[in-house]
């Protein structure tokens, strides 16, 4: 397997809902040049899936966590999941905060937020974040608790203010089909701004569809398309974002180089 392909730093190819099914998701990646893929839990069930996938699959990694439109069940329900032992599993998340959609009341999010901060430190794991409409409490929470060492703000939709702050708490941006949509000028100069050692590229599959695919079930197979956008906003040939995202993905995430992997 070469180590140089593509890393999808966020997916959830465990779902169903993937044309083909996990299995055929996980088969057009690889024919794409995809040889990494994260596979993202928001709830029991989901990260339950997520480390099944990645145990069967020596080329898919697991998070666990629970998602601020799920925070209502309480951290209890995941917590037994995060065996820092176990090398399939390399994050708690997705976490964070949702106020576009309160799913949660916001105060439980806030708690449940911080509670998956304080798991990935002591544990020592990556911290994955979802942040929509609610940046002011997100950093207020990570300041109070302490941002993880490996930090990354999951599908950023932010624009540069956003981006130096996340920046400046060490925290990297991975990008999402978002960034190829026509009104998303903010995060392309967001992604301009942001070093190349702390960029990352996911398709969030099945969601957010990158560009001319949008509308269509998204699948790990398109995370090229997203990095070609981010070679376009850097002025970069596609192959350095290929290796440069790759790079920082196993960095954060602490990965097995490809070529090691079983």
């Amino acid at each position: 397997m070469s180590g140089d392909g593509w890393v999808d730093s966020h997916c959830h190819v465990y779902d169903e809902r993937m044309p083909g099914g996990p299995a055929g998701a996980l088969a057009e990646a690889r024919d794409a040049g995809v040889v990494t893929m994260i596979a993202v839990g928001c709830d029991r069930p989901t990260s339950i899936a997520a480390l099944e996938c990645a145990h069967a699959n020596a080329d898919v990694y697991a998070t666990v966590g629970l998602h601020p439109h799920d925070a209502n069940n309480g951290v209890d329900t995941v917590v037994d999941l995060l065996d820092a032992g176990d090398r399939r599993l390399v994050a708690v998340g997705e976490c964070g905060l949702d106020y576009y959609y309160d799913h949660s009341p916001r105060d439980v999010q806030r708690d449940v937020f911080a509670a998956q901060i304080d798991l990935a430190i002591r544990l020592d794991l990556a911290l994955v974040i979802h942040t929509r409409d609610a940046w002011a409490d997100t950093f207020d929470v990570l300041d109070a608790v302490g941002t993880p060492e490996r930090t990354v703000f999951h599908c950023f939709t932010g624009g540069p203010d956003e981006a130096r702050r996340c920046l400046d708490r060490g925290a990297a941006l991975s990008f999402s089909g978002i960034v190829t949509f026509k009104t998303a000028a903010d995060v392309r100069a967001a992604a301009e701004l942001c070093p190349l050692d702390r960029m990352l590229v996911e398709t969030d599959s099945p969601y957010l569809a990158p560009v001319p695919n949008r509308g269509k079930p998204n699948r790990p197979a398109w995370v090229l398309l997203v990095g070609t956008c981010l070679a376009a906003v850097h002025d970069e040939p596609v192959d350095r974002i290929r290796l440069s995202t790759g790079d920082a993905a196993r960095r954060l995430f602490r990965l097995d180089p490809p070529d090691s992997q079983p």
